[in-house]
């Protein structure tokens, strides 16, 4: 998905950055060395950190990557599971913050108004009291009552006859949440929505087995949840427990009734939208669509009345919840929630005072290099017929690539404009905060909303923002996006050597290429077009191949949920993991045989001080230590969602190492050893 991509290939990928050190520090002199020095050091001492060193690395490549990471792991706030990347996301939290005082940069990009709209509400979300949860607050009470009601707490007041299950779901869409339909905006013109099957519960999704008892971790945190949130309300506790009872007896149903397959023509039933597009997309022509899933959740709705909308009122409450576990993080929300609800605000002005154009050119060439290896992978790969191989080959050379993001600026200036609408009340902040999620979720449309005004090859709303931690394939496009914003530790520095580099942002760039040519790419052709153009022939070769994949990572339990990989769901991820490395591996050999060649090039040290790891080595760990984790149980439930396709990291790390010769290698590991169990492995590119 690049737009475009700048060849150096008189010097060489290594030689082009040598360049680009000798050009800094040359400039800098010594203090420009020490500097340089330092940092790697630092940085050495940091992914040193994350090691255990009392697993060998042919037992356990994860343990002994990332053993000790949960000891040492940044005290940030966060909802969810504790990754190594969400260092990134902690960095650009941190430069949200510093743009926040930047009036002069604001001013000669024109967006000082959206800039004080946003220093205002940063203000007011110090300034406000978040931990814990001020649930009961009137205006949240007043907002709920407005669209359907809250039975535990309006008592008889709350009329069984008046409720809508529909509407009130319907309405949770305005604010960013979801009772039992959720909003899914399709990333091609006219970005047209589509309706899901909702994810049931609050801080773990639930799912049949994993509230199968009232003593399992999933039932007693979300029972945690909706109790404190009822208690705000000063009920009775056997009112209290009455109401989760019923919920959890709802969500039982549910389940269920989720079950149901569309593409099951004999049981698919028509359901009327009219109410939906009305209260979300202010729309009133529509044709009915096929949903049983909807026809089946509005039986067991018109069952559990009360269960729904209590369901969907706590819902409301957790949408706009901070969800802190202490006081003390409050101020990494504050920093989160401006950085994401005021995305193209920020997006410009970090464009314009973070990203340089020397990153721009050394994340191109990589990119160039990585094309140049899964090119003659489509070349050499003996199960690609001669018409598919020239094909893919075409459809290679016609990948866009964007580094930083997509642009358009007029839609950009005209989304930023959008933050002028947001009402500050000085005096509540939740007003405030109900003001921030509509608006939030209205800027979300925006492109939907204005399909007509844009051209049909306009790009989705995501890749013009570049402050965000993403690399990703865009079929239809036939593109390949490497955001600015994951261009930070752990993925990405300008200092580091070649060996990590590559090891994780060419890895991250070789597994979106891989993408171009998975299950997916292959119904897209080189111009985007949705075609299935791969032969049979060539079809049986992928899908043979796709078996081993499929039961490898299959085997894999997760003791802590006793759930096992799904390896059918993730399969593509896991081949693009395969194929993305391995191109990697092949770009740094590639640039480093290049290297020698040169007589009049200097060595250069593949190494970080006080980590005795050959260079190859070191490509392996800065893989691996990507996917530096801590999960909680509940955190794992939502990973094996039916949704998510990827690995969970430890099983990715572990599942494509286990599979790549060139690692054995590395690191001598014999057949038998608990990365290199069999001597076979599965093997796309």
């Amino acid at each position: 998905m690049f737009l475009c991509s700048i060849s150096l290939r008189s010097t060489g990928l290594c030689g082009f950055l040598i360049f680009l050190f000798l050009l800094e520090f040359s400039a800098k002199g010594n203090a420009g060395t020490v500097k340089f020095t330092n940092y790697l050091q630092s940085h050495a001492d940091l992914r040193k950190s994350y090691m255990n060193f009392s697993v060998a690395p042919c037992d356990n490549f994860y343990e002994y990557a990332c053993g000790n990471y949960r000891n040492v792991k940044q005290d940030r706030f966060s909802t969810k599971g504790s990754v190594s990347t969400n260092d990134i996301s902690y960095t650009l939290d941190d430069i949200t913050e510093q743009l926040l005082g930047m009036s002069d940069l604001a001013e000669s990009l024109n967006v000082s108004s959206e800039l004080r709209v946003a220093q205002r509400f940063y203000n007011a979300c110090l300034g406000a009291d978040l931990y814990p949860f001020p649930a009961a607050d009137p205006n949240y009470l007043k907002l709920i009552r407005s669209i359907g009601g809250f039975p535990a707490v309006d008592g008889a007041a709350w009329n069984a006859s008046n409720f809508n299950w529909f509407n009130m779901s319907a309405h949770l869409i305005n604010y960013g949440t979801s009772g039992f339909i959720r909003e899914k905006l399709e990333d091609s013109h006219p970005f047209l929505p589509q309706l899901l099957k909702p994810l049931l519960g609050f801080d773990s999704i639930v799912q049949k087995d994993s509230i199968d008892s009232n003593s399992s971790h999933v039932y007693r945190l979300n029972e945690k949840r909706m109790r404190g949130y009822l208690r705000s309300f000063q009920l009775p506790e056997d009112k209290i427990a009455e109401v989760i009872d019923g919920v959890f007896a709802f969500w039982r149903e549910a389940l269920v009734a989720a079950e149901i397959n569309d593409d099951d023509i004999y049981r698919c039933s028509k359901f009327d939208y009219t109410n939906y597009l009305d209260i979300v997309w202010n729309i009133s022509e529509h044709d009915d669509m096929c949903n049983s899933y909807l026809v089946e959740i509005e039986k067991v709705c018109a069952r559990h009345p009360e269960a729904a909308a209590n369901y969907m009122a706590m819902k409301l409450l957790y949408q706009f919840d901070a969800k802190l576990s202490e006081a003390k993080y409050q101020r990494d929300f504050c920093k989160r929630t401006l950085r994401t609800s005021m995305a193209f605000l920020f997006n410009k002005m970090y464009m314009a005072e973070y990203f340089t154009e020397k990153e721009r050119l050394e994340v191109s060439e990589i990119v160039q290099e990585l094309r140049k290896g899964f090119r003659r992978s489509l070349e050499e790969a003996d199960w690609l017929d001669s018409e598919t191989r020239e094909k893919a080959l075409l459809k290679e050379s016609k990948i866009q690539s964007v580094i930083g993001s997509g642009e358009d600026s007029l839609r950009t200036e005209r989304l930023i404009r959008e933050i002028n609408r947001l009402e500050i009340i000085d005096d509540s902040y939740a007003e405030t905060n109900i003001n921030l999620h509509r608006l939030s979720v209205d800027i979300n449309r925006f492109s939907s909303r204005h399909y007509k005004e844009l051209s049909k090859e306009a790009l989705t709303q995501m890749v013009l923002l570049a402050m965000q931690v993403q690399a990703f394939y865009h079929a239809s496009h036939n593109s390949i996006y490497v955001m600015a914003g994951i261009l930070q530790s752990p993925v990405y520095h300008h200092s580091w050597p070649l060996s990590l580099k590559l090891g994780t942002l060419g890895y991250v760039i070789g597994h979106e290429l891989t993408h171009a040519f998975d299950t997916k790419g292959s119904r897209y052709d080189a111009d985007g077009k949705r075609l299935s153009w791969w032969s049979e022939k060539s079809k049986l070769g992928f899908e043979k191949r796709t078996e081993c994949f499929v039961k490898a990572y299959s085997k894999y339990l997760i003791p802590e949920i006793d759930r096992h990989v799904d390896g059918n769901k993730t399969v593509d991820e896991n081949i693009a993991d395969s194929g993305g490395l391995r191109q990697a591996l092949e770009a740094y050999r590639s640039h480093m045989e290049q290297l020698l060649e040169d007589p009049k090039q200097d060595r250069i040290n593949e190494q970080l001080p006080g980590l005795d790891l050959l260079p190859e080595q070191l490509f392996f760990l800065g893989f691996a230590q990507i996917f530096c984790s801590d999960y909680k149980e509940e955190h794992l439930w939502n990973e094996v969602d039916n949704e998510v396709t990827h690995t969970i990291e430890k099983y990715r790390v572990l599942g494509t190492l286990s599979n790549i010769e060139d690692f054995f290698q590395a690191f001598n590991c014999p057949v038998g050893s608990g990365m290199r169990v069999a001597a076979e492995t599965c093997h796309m590119w």
